[in-house]
């Protein structure tokens, strides 16, 4: 008969040492799970679906808010959204009840809803890409068992009881566009199982009322895991997310030392300042795309298991503090861009110039982009409102021979130019990067036949 392994002598003194060793490792590969958690914890209260400083969907816990159009440059909750699609947001309590997933038919419009756990790996299957049928669809949390009701198409089970619920849905840069997506997206729905009644549930999402939001971020993203309130957060936040296949050690470890903290104030002391040092000198450096990803041709970089990162807990909070939530990448493949052709920095004193080759724009079924990001990865503002150009822009001009060229600057390329322009920081010292999202792409941009070209500054 097996015996079992004995964990952590819950008794025994502790040295400092190795609480700090072990606080340090926690916060790195559980700052994700926390993130998420808080996240829950800050919007899964509230009374009903609200844009939060006019600009932010939330909404109480299993429910969904839409947006109605790109998202608003002044987001700060989560970095690096994109101006490609029009998105929705919803926080799941999967422990306590399924929820129903209400999809529209898109007709030939791209679209994907990103379902993750709390870890940001991906649940379910729901896109162009895997030709989903409108309809409704369960999710149901660990260890769920029940009856379906008649009337699901399919089931996707979490890991964890907290999730995230992402709809994308392109639209192209037109007034008429804009107005034709408005009827697709009231038919997006995300609602407990105790309210399914096997019809549609239409929703206009431009009632959503917008409320003010005091928090401020300084520029940059939401706190979302302050190292001062790690120790408290943790304990919860793995509850939820119970160990992997070959983490119970880890955790119970991990486990330990938070409870010995929690009841010694020099070793919570220890803890705390452990876990501060770990933001500054481990998170922190993840923000800038450059340190860390599969290294690309001209200073590029991408990522070859987002939203399915398992036990990479490296890529996995990586991503997550840099720019959370992406989606798989059959769904979505990501390119980041921090250095010009030379290595040298990204910047608004610097003119630059991407051109693509002819028949070598981003190999998508779906749709690509370029987006442009400050230092705090959000946008910058500028008089054109324009923080990103691709397929949805008509204002793209090719050259003779099927080449195109992106002119990223602050000022002005020309009149002739001004529909290639991606207007970057006006202010010479402030850093930039450029992202690539190519949406439902092709073989090609994920084996790394395809790579983005140079970025070249121009003298």
């Amino acid at each position: 008969m097996a015996q079992s392994v004995p964990g952590p002598d819950t008794k025994t003194k502790l040295s400092d040492d190795y609480v700090r060793m072990v606080a340090r490792d926690a916060f790195f590969w559980a700052w994700p799970i926390v993130n998420v958690h808080n996240r829950r914890v800050a919007f899964g209260g509230l009374p009903h679906p609200m844009l939060l400083g006019g600009v932010l969907p939330v909404g109480p816990a299993n429910s969904l808010t839409m947006l109605t159009d790109y998202i608003d440059p002044a987001e700060r909750a989560v970095a690096c959204p994109n101006q490609d699609v029009v998105y929705g947001n919803g926080i799941v309590a999967l422990d306590q009840s399924p929820v129903v997933l209400q999809v529209p038919d898109f007709g030939d419009r791209f679209w994907v809803v990103q379902v993750v756990d709390s870890r940001t790996d991906s649940i379910a299957e729901l896109g162009s890409m895997y030709g989903t049928q409108a309809g409704f669809y369960l999710l149901v949390g660990p260890n769920w068992v029940g009856a379906v009701p008649p009337g699901i198409r399919r089931v996707f089970a979490s890991q964890t009881g907290t999730g995230v619920v992402i709809p994308r849905v392109f639209r192209e840069d037109t007034d008429e566009d804009l107005k034709a997506v408005q009827s697709v997206i009231g038919r997006i729905g995300l609602y407990p199982v105790a309210q399914f009644d096997g019809r549609v549930k239409l929703t206009d999402w431009r009632q959503v009322p917008a409320v003010p939001n005091a928090a401020d971020s300084g520029g940059g993203e939401t706190r979302w895991v302050p190292p001062e309130t790690f120790l408290d957060s943790l304990p919860a936040a793995l509850a939820d997310a119970k160990p992997l296949p070959g983490e119970s050690a880890r955790y119970a470890q991990v486990l330990a030392v938070v409870d010995a903290a929690a009841h010694d104030a020099h070793l919570r002391e220890v803890f705390e300042q452990a876990v501060a040092e770990a933001d500054r000198e481990l998170v922190e450096p993840l923000f800038e795309f450059r340190n860390y990803g599969r290294q690309l041709p001209h200073h590029w970089s991408t990522i070859a298991n987002g939203a399915c990162f398992g036990t990479d807990y490296f890529t996995r909070t990586a991503v997550a503090k840099s720019n959370i939530f992406v989606n798989k990448p059959n769904e979505t493949q990501y390119f980041y861009q921090d250095l010009d052709r030379d290595g040298a920095r990204l910047c608004g004193a610097g003119r630059y110039a991407l051109t693509f080759a002819p028949g070598a724009l981003p190999p998508v079924k779906g749709f690509w982009s370029l987006t442009l990001y400050n230092e705090h990865h959000f946008f910058e503002p500028n008089a054109l409102g324009r923080y990103s150009v691709g397929t949805k822009s008509k204002s793209l001009r090719f050259a003779e021979d099927g080449s195109l060229t992106i002119h990223v600057q602050p000022q002005s390329p020309g009149a002739e130019n001004e529909g290639n322009w991606l207007p970057a920081p006006s202010d010479g010292a402030s850093a930039f990067s450029l992202y690539i999202r190519a949406y439902w792409p092709e073989p090609a941009a994920m084996d790394g036949r395809w790579t983005p070209p140079a970025v070249v500054r121009v003298e």
